[in-house]
């Protein structure tokens, strides 16, 4: 592997002198105009983010997502436009109110977000705030008995000071070359890391089960973020046997910070909350949403190309970038393909995935109920069908290139590919290295090629990724008719090509 990493800046030139990949430029540049002079990218924006609201798995706003992708897949022309089960997700949940303010020693609201699956408080509460600070079991006994109808408040971790570089970043032409170098080796986790980490996290568990059974009326929480963002965290909640918790606020960390300061100077602080919830146990499936372009050649038409991103999203926002930007480009993709009147070859799979945020569940079982499981590589026939799967999920940016996941092969043909598109990008970067984190992976770990594009990180990492900010104001929409554009050209040129795209050797497993 490191032999084959120090070789990419010569690949890499190779790809300009040897790339001989046949391209239909006429039909690339009708795509070029469907999608950059046509673009309906802000209305399909406007469903799945301002209208549908947040789209938490198997929650009512999901539900409208789906519905609305499914009906607007096929008024366009797709066909079996249909969500399509999974395996079992868990239960739905729903925020029904949520309200917090500081009542003394003066009025002030706050910014907070009802911890995902978490309960209802015993209706509104009221009282003061008593900031606990527990490390170990051993602490647990400072408080027993103590806390019945209390509100407990943890303080934040992490620096909220003032930030010095900007929220949002383009690549720069030097970090685009870093790209194509090998990646400096990462420092393994010991063994006594990893240990410590899953006691840490068990003991958040035990934790949370000594506050419930105390009985205490309202849990604050001071997490990640600053300047009014906040960072959302992931329960487990979901899970159809999750026991009953205390109801729980993720707040932001200043206002967490402020009672903090003044509890910590002799001045009390109370605080008045309501949060009420409702979860759904009626349907425990997941749901995937997916539909298709028949290919045109008869010959050709088993074999597939897929396109997707995943539709669920976190609920303190709307899901703009995470990944509503996404599955916005991946239907626009589409969208231009049917209005170009093209007709490609392979038959053409959009997928609009369920349950990412909780482990990438959606994509992995789909994989898995087509093509093939990735823990004994017992593949199906449809695995060898499937030419290429491409993903969008890193937010609203606008693509630089490309991951190839160590596929050599492929990187002459993207490079002719990128092309066409030369007055939409600039420092197209054509990578080897893996990326992670997202729906390409269950495809890729079963020997179908499966790639997600380079993108300008523009806010993900500062503002948007998980946080109540990730609204329609964070989406870039030129960017976003720019990546939907240079999709359906790939996504066109695979379908249209001679032979499947290449792919990697499986290692056989006993």
């Amino acid at each position: 592997m490191k032999f084959r990493l120090l070789l990419i800046p010569v690949l890499l030139l190779a790809f300009i002198v040897k790339g001989q990949e046949s391209v239909d430029t006429e039909a690339i540049e009708k795509i070029k105009k469907e999608g950059l002079e046509n673009s309906q990218v802000e209305q399909i924006a406007f469903e799945l983010v301002d209208k549908a609201g947040p789209r938490l798995s198997n929650s009512k706003g999901y539900e409208r997502a789906a519905t609305y992708a499914i009906n607007q897949l096929t008024e366009w022309g797709l066909e079996g436009a249909q969500k399509e089960a999974w395996g079992e997700f868990g239960r739905g949940w729903e925020v029904n109110k949520s309200y917090v303010a500081m009542t003394k020693p003066y009025y002030m609201p706050f910014i907070a977000i009802p911890k995902a699956w978490t309960e209802s408080t015993e209706g509104p509460v009221s009282g003061k705030v008593l900031f606990v600070e527990i490390n170990n079991e051993e602490d647990f006994e400072k408080y027993r008995g103590k806390l019945e109808g209390a509100i407990v408040a943890f303080k934040p971790r992490g620096d909220q000071s003032p930030t010095f570089k900007a929220d949002a970043l383009r690549y720069t032409e030097e970090d685009l070359n870093e790209m194509t170098e090998p990646r400096a080796e990462r420092r393994q986790w010991t063994e006594d890391e990893i240990a410590a980490f899953r006691k840490r996290r068990a003991f958040s568990q035990t934790l949370n089960t000594f506050l419930t059974e105390e009985g205490v009326a309202l849990i604050i929480k001071g997490v990640g973020g600053r300047h009014g963002t906040l960072f959302t965290s992931s329960p487990r909640g979901y899970k159809k046997d999750t026991p009953r918790g205390a109801s729980e606020l993720e707040m932001a960390p200043e206002h967490v910070n402020l009672m903090a300061r003044l509890v910590e100077n002799g001045v009390d602080v109370a605080v008045e909350a309501e949060v009420k919830t409702t979860f759904d146990t009626e349907d425990l499936q997941g749901y995937n949403v997916v539909a298709e372009i028949a290919g045109s050649d008869p010959s050709l038409k088993s074999e597939v190309v897929m396109l997707g991103g995943h539709l669920d999203s976190w609920h303190g926002g709307t899901g703009a970038t995470d990944n509503g930007a996404g599955c916005i480009v991946m239907m626009e993709a589409v969208r231009i393909l049917k209005a170009t009147g093209l007709q490609p070859k392979r038959t053409v799979r959009i997928a609009l995935w369920g349950g990412e945020e909780q482990g990438i569940f959606g994509s992995r079982n789909y994989v898995k109920n087509h093509f093939g499981d990735a823990e004994t590589m017992a593949l199906k026939p449809e695995q060898s069908k499937i030419s290429a799967y491409y993903n969008i999920d890193n937010g609203t940016g606008r693509i630089r290139g490309i991951y190839l996941q160590g596929n050599e092969e492929v990187g002459p043909i993207f490079k002719d590919w990128f092309g066409p598109f030369d007055d939409i990008m600039d420092n197209t970067t054509i990578t080897l290295r893996n990326t992670g984190g997202t729906d390409h992976l269950g495809f890729d770990a079963i020997g179908i090629p499966g790639f997600q594009f380079i993108q300008d990180p523009v806010e993900y990492w500062s503002r948007t990724h998980h946080t109540n900010m990730d609204t329609y104001e964070r989406l870039v929409i030129d960017d976003l008719k720019q990546i939907a554009t240079i999709v359906a050209g790939f996504v066109y040129n695979t379908a249209m090509r001679d032979e499947m795209l290449p792919r990697e050797k499986l290692e056989k497993t006993e």
